[in-house]
């Protein structure tokens, strides 16, 4: 599955959670947010699709999915994305 898929899955999650989802220019990866009572989840799309896709995969995990339907191959991502992020922290430290 390449990271087109992958970001289209995400991207599906998003829509299903009722949160905006805005690809934008600026000096910043991305996020979640809360924007006068909306939900909002921001990526800059300069970024390349690797890591685009990293940025929903973590920003969903922190979310939560648990109500929703994901994919097993997207769900995969999100875990090993996760645990990535993890792994960079603890050795940060």
């Amino acid at each position: 599955m390449n990271y087109l898929h992958i970001i289209t899955g995400l991207e599906e999650i998003v829509k299903q959670l009722g949160i905006q989802l805005r690809y934008e220019k600026g000096d910043f990866e991305g996020g979640y947010c809360m924007l006068r009572d909306q939900q909002v989840l921001v990526v800059n799309k300069r970024l390349h699709e690797m890591r685009r896709a990293s940025i929903l995969a973590q920003a969903l995990a922190a979310i939560g999915i648990e109500n929703v339907f994901v994919k097993p191959a997207i769900r995969e991502f999100i875990e090993d994305e996760v645990q990535k992020a993890r792994k960079t922290k603890a050795a940060a430290i």
